[in-house]
């Protein structure tokens, strides 16, 4: 089964083409450093893989554009898996057989397939916002770093923010938890419950079908149930459902919160206005002000080299992968601090990636630590409020209830290593 794929570097977006062989020897004789961006562009993740994957091209290269790491530059090998497993296994393999020392699948599904991969082949998989939240554990999942919050981490901000109105007392209070009826949506459900416990709120969750198109039996349910605070949970278009439904069920948007999974271009699906001051987690700064993007704007947009449109750069999701392109290449430059002559295999740059320290790539990110023991970064993020034009920040970069998540994480990690499951 072939996979369509481009490959991107020297600063360049145009299209190479590119059989599915391997180049091996080929690429053995540059100074370059491979990553592997098999992602779903068709079928499930579409709401966020192009603008997520146009920022990582767009970062790396300005990177190449500045002459890269080390003199190395960055080589994106982009493919569109479609969320199909073989599809994305393929990729994987052929990356490897070439010299790719990291993958990121941006897939749920496919970061779990290819957990046991990544680990026996020691290929760096990133799992930015998807995969395992137990991969936080950098000792029982070396080589699977999240580079980011996960989805324990984000509910355990949300919770905290909501305490934070309250005046620090949630006891008493309604949190309804309406929430995709998959694994993903039900992640965040043994850190609410506990902090239901822990807090004295009581906890209503309401899962809805996937994907999500017709939750209109579950959102009367919910006004009558006359939440203090309301959390959604899904991706894509229950994510837009929802927040319809919530508006016209009279929900406050003040006290109203998603999770990473809620972008400029669904408040356009929804309404701006409508959906002024609703609430969501914020791994990274949104729009244009970031230093990086103002750069990839000068260097890169406007030298004609951008991968995709101009008006996406800026937006959530672009950003996300400018954050999640600039941790890999701060991997790869701690990784030549470490060792400057390489070579550039997986386990090099694994090293690199698990020294990050206190990054925040000029300002785009919250301090951002990455060690051995903790690949999801130290658990910074913020809560933003839309304000019907843009996401501004309602609280400072904070994290919250560590405590709870690790416990989790500890908890699930464990039985990895004992079943390796």
């Amino acid at each position: 089964m072939s996979v369509n794929r481009r490959i991107f570097l020297s600063g360049t977006a145009a299209a190479l083409a590119a059989p599915a062989v391997s180049t091996t020897g080929a690429f053995a004789q540059e100074k370059v450093v491979r990553f592997t961006l098999s992602q779903d562009f068709t079928r499930i993740y579409t709401f966020v893989t192009s603008e997520y994957n146009q920022g990582q091209r767009d970062y790396f290269t300005l990177v190449n554009e500045r002459g890269g790491i080390n003199g190395y530059r960055i080589v994106a090998d982009v493919s569109d898996h479609a969320n199909d497993l073989p599809r994305a296994i393929e990729a994987y393999e052929r990356g490897k057989r070439e010299g790719s020392v990291l993958i990121d699948p941006l897939s749920t599904p496919v970061a779990r397939a290819l957990v046991p991969r990544a680990l026996e082949d020691k290929v760096n998989l990133v799992t930015a916002y998807s995969g395992r939240s137990d991969a936080a554990d950098g000792t029982s999942f070396p080589y699977v770093l999240p580079l980011s919050i996960n989805y324990w981490t984000q509910a355990g901000l949300i919770i905290d923010y909501f305490r934070q109105i309250e005046n620090g007392n949630l006891r008493g209070k309604k949190v309804v938890f309406v929430h995709i009826d998959t694994p993903f949506g039900k992640e965040p459900l043994p850190i609410l419950q506990v902090l239901a416990q822990r807090l004295g709120f009581e906890l209503l969750p309401f899962p809805y079908t996937p994907p999500g198109n017709d939750q209109a039996a579950i959102w009367p349910q919910v006004r009558r149930a006359r939440p203090d605070f309301v959390i959604f949970w899904g991706a894509g278009v229950g994510q837009t459902v929802a927040l319809t439904e919530a508006i016209r069920n009279g929900m406050r948007m003040d006290r109203v919160s998603s999770s990473v999974w809620i972008s400029e271009s669904d408040m356009d699906v929804v309404g701006r206005e409508a959906a002024k001051g609703v609430l969501k987690v914020e791994p990274c700064v949104s729009g244009r002000e970031p230093k990086p993007i103002r750069d990839i704007l000068a260097e890169v947009v406007a030298k004609g080299k951008g991968a995709g449109p101009e008006a996406k750069v800026g937006t959530s999701y672009y950003n996300y992968g400018v954050q999640m392109g600039s941790l890999m290449v701060e991997g790869v430059r701690k990784a030549f601090e470490k060792a400057p002559n390489g070579p550039v295999t997986g386990p090099w740059l694994n090293e690199g990636l698990r020294s990050i320290s206190n990054f925040t790539a000029e300002g785009l990110l919250p301090p951002t630590t990455v060690s051995k023991e903790d690949h999801q970064g130290g658990g910074l993020g913020r809560i933003s409020r839309w304000d019907g034009a843009k996401f501004v920040p309602a609280t400072d970069w904070f994290t919250a209830n560590q405590d709870i998540v690790w416990a989790e994480i500890r908890k699930y990690s464990e039985e990895f290593r004992r079943s390796g499951k």
